[in-house]
This record gives C-alpha cells, sequence and structure tokens, in this order.
C-alpha cells in the first residue's frame, strides 16, 4: 500500500476503475495538496511563473492577478490576526464558512472553506472523476483541471467555445453518457467571456445523469454576471468553486470556497487536511463584509480594461470581446514570440492555448501599467 493513501482509499480508488500503476500519481497528489504535481518547470512556465527578480520597473500582467491587493478591511485584519499566528485559529475559518452561506443563501454545511480554489479544483478530479468516468472541458479552457485529469488517468474530453466564445453547452452535455465532471469557467479564463446563466441551467438539467457540473466563478464578480448558487440551495448536482484571488486581491493570501450539497462535498473533501491560513481566513471574512470593495472594483477594471479595447480597436488588432480582468488578442503569428519580444520591453504578458496558437492572453493592470503595455505593444507588433 502507498504511504499516503489507506486501504480503504486504495480499495475505493480500485472499485472507481482506476489501476494500482495510477495509485501512485494519486497519493503524490495527495501528498502535494493535489496541487503540486502539475507544477514542474514546463508547466510554471506554461502557467506564467517566474523565477528570480524581474526588472523594479517592469510590468507584470500575465497571471490575472489583481494588483490593487487586499481591500483596506482585509489588511486591518491581517494585522490584527499575524500576532495569534501562533495558533490554529480554526474558528477564523468557521466564521468566513458562515459568513459565506449566509451571504450566498445556502446553510453552513454546503460551504466547505479552502486555500484558495485550486485545491478543491484539483480534489473534485480526485473524487468525482475515474477512467471510466471522463472529464469535460471547454477548448480554450483553465487548463489545471484537465492537467489533474490526464495526470490521474482520466479522459478528457475538449469541446470547443462557440462562435460567441461561449461554452457549448448542448455538445458538452453530449460529450459522455458517462461523464463524471463537466467543469464550467465562468468567465472563463483565458477568453475573459461569459456563458448565459440560461445556457448553465440548460446544462443542469440536460447533463447526464450521476455527472456534477463543477463551475468555477473565480471571476464572476468582476462581469458582473449572476452567480448560481441559489442553484445549490435547489440540492442541484453542481458545485461552485469561489476564490478571494481577483476581485478581492488576495492570490498570495489563499481563500476561497468550494460550494455544494453536502453529499458532493464529502466527496471532495477526504483529499486534503488540516488548517488553513488564518490571515487569509480573517481578510476573506473583512472582505466579504466590505459593502464597497467588489462595485468599485468592478467599476475600476472595468474601465482600464474598456480603454485597452479601444486602444485595440483603434489600431486595428483583432481580440475577443471581454467582461472580465483579461483579454485575447490575436497576433497573427506564433503568440510565444509576441511574449518573449513584449519580455524584452520589460511588460510580462500570459500564454497561449494550443487551440489558438496565435492569440497570446494578457491580464489588465492599473492604468499606469496599461499604459506600458500600450507602447510597448505597438512596438513589438510594428
Amino acid at each position: 500500500m502507498n504511504h499516503f493513501l489507506s486501504e480503504e482509499q486504495t480499495a475505493a480508488f480500485l472499485r472507481r476503475g482506476f489501476s494500482r500503476r495510477h495509485l501512485g500519481r494519486i497519493a503524490s497528489m495527495l501528498a502535494a495538496g493535489a496541487a503540486l504535481p502539475f507544477y514542474n518547470e514546463p508547466a510554471m512556465a506554461q502557467l506564467s511563473a517566474l523565477r528570480g527578480t524581474m526588472p523594479p520597473d517592469a510590468v507584470k500582467i500575465n497571471a490575472n492577478e489583481n494588483p490593487l491587493g487586499p481591500c483596506p478591511e482585509a489588511l486591518d485584519a491581517i494585522y490584527k490576526i499575524a500576532k495569534d499566528g501562533g495558533r490554529y485559529l480554526y474558528e477564523e475559518t468557521f466564521a468566513f464558512q458562515e459568513l459565506l452561506a449566509e451571504q450566498e443563501g445556502v446553510k453552513p454545511a454546503y460551504v466547505q472553506p479552502y486555500a484558495g480554489s485550486s485545491a478543491p479544483l484539483h480534489q473534485a478530479v480526485l473524487g468525482l472523476t475515474s477512467p471510466t468516468r471522463p472529464f469535460v472541458t471547454a477548448d480554450p479552457g483553465y487548463e489545471a483541471p484537465e492537467r489533474a485529469a490526464a495526470f490521474i488517468g482520466t479522459p478528457v474530453i475538449r469541446v470547443p467555445l462557440t462562435s460567441t466564445y461561449a461554452h457549448d453547452v448542448k455538445k458538452m452535455a453530449a460529450a459522455s453518457p458517462n461523464a463524471g465532471l463537466i467543469y464550467v469557467c465562468n468567465p472563463n479564463n483565458p477568453s475573459g467571456t461569459v456563458t448565459p446563466r440560461s445556457e448553465i441551467e440548460w446544462l443542469l438539467e440536460n447533463k447526464p445523469k450521476g455527472s456534477v457540473l463543477l463551475l468555477d466563478e473565480a471571476y464572476i464578480h468582476i462581469a458582473g454576471a449572476p452567480v448560481c448558487t441559489d442553484l445549490v440551495a435547489k440540492d442541484s448536482d453542481i458545485v461552485i468553486l469561489r476564490t478571494f484571488s481577483k476581485i478581492y486581491g488576495m492570490a498570495g493570501l489563499r481563500a476561497g470556497a468550494a460550494i455544494g450539497r453536502p453529499d458532493l462535498l464529502e466527496k471532495i473533501r477526504p483529499y486534503t487536511s488540516g488548517a488553513l491560513p488564518a490571515t487569509g481566513m480573517a481578510a476573506a471574512t473583512a472582505s466579504l463584509k466590505s459593502k464597497t470593495v467588489v462595485p468599485a472594483r468592478r467599476k475600476l477594471i472595468a474601465n482600464v480594461g474598456a480603454d485597452v479595447l479601444a486602444f485595440l480597436d483603434k489600431h486595428h488588432f483583432s481580440y475577443i470581446p471581454s467582461v472580465s480582468n483579461k483579454f485575447m488578442v490575436d497576433v497573427k503569428r506564433p503568440g510565444r514570440e509576441i511574449i518573449d519580444a513584449m519580455q524584452a520591453e520589460k511588460v510580462y504578458i500570459g500564454r497561449v492555448w494550443p487551440s489558438m496558437p496565435t492569440y497570446v492572453r494578457v491580464s489588465i493592470g492599473t492604468e499606469a501599467e496599461m499604459s506600458k503595455f500600450k507602447t510597448a505593444f505597438l512596438k513589438v507588433m510594428a
């Protein structure tokens, strides 16, 4: 038996169709918090992680981060809680769980806090897919969960976005009669586009029996699109992921949650353990209590985004219309060439997706950062 899998877990994975050949990989996911195996050197480069020190005047708009950082209320909460960091402070996690549940209209048992949303994203793949229960995703889409699926031996089915860059819910529903997870990131990463609420409801009603809709709402507050937690309250086959890394500016602090029926959360929960960072939990709670942080930041990001898209229009660059904090622009040549050329100008932009090799993803930074982006982009595209 592998050191990181109990006899009960080993038997459960074997019953679900995993071979002993894959148990070592599953165990390595558990040992690394169900995230680390995907962050070897090539993967880190693809996911826009950087080694070494960036130039002090560099612009980093490659990882969909929020340069504003935590709101003042969150910073104050971090300062106050840090002095008690010698204790586990589970009560901070409970407070976060209860407040998020109250605001989303579900019972606390329907909310499972995490350090960000990467862990439940990977662990949902562990708990709800198998060699006979495929993982269905959009193309292009966020790659982390499909990488997790491939890593443990789960088949991955990629469904191209529609002509309006929404998820093609009808093709996703028909992709496999045995789908374990159907993953929808809304707004989508990398395209920054929204799949209408009505389409998500259709997918939930018409998906294969026994499959689960995994709805990643990492960017939902930036777009101002309708959230879908009321579908959780109806006990539907859906798990929703939330993170505080985006509009709340807490990417490095780590706070997030999975929201779903308790029986679905129980299939995800066994693959993690330990106390969550008290600073992240306290900051997340303070952020939820703020009445101004979401609308103010949504307006700011929208204004800066509209300005840079108008710049692209003025200079006749093709791009995918985005309502998120990133956009994809067609550079009409291998995207890697432009990424490298922009880096030479000390502007770090995002990566390329295989299905759209001439498009690069650019995150929206501050007004000053996007001004530097414009100058560098015109230069390298000349």
